[in-house]
């Protein structure tokens, strides 16, 4: 018991610490969001990219085609649900339509029919529906594993996972779910292996850097005023159409859980990390 105590006051003087004295007004938690950078770009460096680059090598592109469709189904589910929530009839309801379409004809959504067929891919994530319902602003955080997030976003991953989602139906036990993710985070990972030349060349400090582009991403998707000075004159909008990918804020199928996605692939945490 007195352990238990010990630890919780260290807890408590440990968020304490990193909400003091922030150097940027959107990131009062930046001694704790360097460090939990730190150990993602490590976890990323050491066994999410191999794993990711081996997968990309070994398993031929209309396979791994399939399970991005496959995870993609899902997270429409979830852009159906959220869109009801932020009363956006349209948007449910093309939601709607592609789950109907890619699960019925394409194979469980292993095959994503309802693109070519004309329905938008316009993922909304429960962070976005807090967004709609008034929490405009908020702080950056970055995840374990996740990566980049805000308060809100991480709220909302939390609902997310913790919801009776689509992914519940496939994984019925804590084995199995260890399994669903990771499938998940390698094959986001493995869209996203090329942003790595991006940071590598263009960051000074990378945590600074991806920070900045990460609360860039969220504010141009959320249609809302740039918190950041420019970073570097990127180009969003080319960052955002990157080999690799849409503009996914989802959350995973789960939600990545869009967040899933390693610190270090910024694009892949802007879509993962909600």
């Amino acid at each position: 018991m007195r352990r238990a105590r010990t630890l919780a006051v260290a807890a408590t003087l440990l968020l304490a610490g990193c909400a003091s004295n922030p150097s940027t007004a959107y990131d009062p938690y930046e001694p704790y969001n360097r460090t939990m950078f730190t150990v993602n770009d490590k976890a990323d460096q050491w066994v999410i990219k191999p794993v990711a680059q081996g997968y990309q090598a070994v398993v031929p592109s209309p396979l791994r085609t399939g399970v991005s469709n496959f995870f993609d189904n899902l997270k429409d589910v979830y852009s159906f649900a959220f869109n009801v929530l932020r009363a956006e009839p349209e948007k449910a309801a093309n939601d709607f339509m592609r789950v109907a379409i890619n699960t019925g004809f394409g194979l469980f959504g292993l095959l994503d029919i309802a693109t070519p067929a004309g329905l938008k891919n316009n993922k909304t994530t429960f962070g976005d529906t807090l967004a709609a319902w008034g929490w405009k602003n908020s702080n950056y955080f970055v995840l374990p594993f996740f990566g980049p997030s805000t308060v809100r976003d991480s709220a909302g991953l939390t609902t997310s996972l913790a919801g009776p989602g689509p992914e519940k139906l496939i994984y019925h036990n804590t084995n199995e779910a260890i399994a669903f993710y990771s499938v998940y985070g390698v094959s986001t990972r493995a869209k996203y292996l090329g942003v790595d030349n991006l940071l590598d060349t263009a960051a000074v400090d990378r945590y600074s850097y991806t920070r900045d582009v990460y609360m860039q991403l969220r504010a141009k998707q959320l249609g809302q005023p740039d918190p950041t000075q420019p970073a570097d004159n990127l180009n969003l909008d080319e960052l955002m159409d990157s080999p690799g990918g849409k503009s996914d804020s989802s959350a995973p199928a789960a939600h990545a859980v869009d967040g899933s996605a390693p610190a270090s692939s910024v694009k892949a945490a802007a879509s993962a990390a909600q």
